[in-house]
């Protein structure tokens, strides 16, 4: 069974913009970073990256990551770990 899921952009269907509203500028970041990570579009990006760019998205990531979730919540929707397994970390 899969661990990861992307239904949001499968079934959304309002407004894509950024600067609309807030809510709107919510559902668009959903929808671009789920559409972003899908393998067909990674295959592509990935390998044409330069060091300075891995650098920025594994800045971003992390700040984002440790800025709004709890170490549990780190582990647990994050890294999809066990709540025994991480208690072990």
């Amino acid at each position: 069974m899969s661990q990861h899921k992307h239904e949001f952009v499968e079934n959304w269907t309002g407004l894509l913009a950024e600067g609309f509203d807030h809510q709107t500028d919510l559902a668009t970041l959903q929808v671009y970073l789920q559409k972003f990570s899908d393998d067909e579009v990674m295959k592509r990006i990935l390998p044409r990256l330069d060091e300075e760019e891995i650098k920025k998205f594994f800045s971003l990531l992390d700040l984002t990551l440790r800025r709004h979730l709890t170490h549990e919540e780190y582990h647990s929707l994050f890294l999809k770990e066990s709540p025994a397994h991480s208690r072990q970390n």
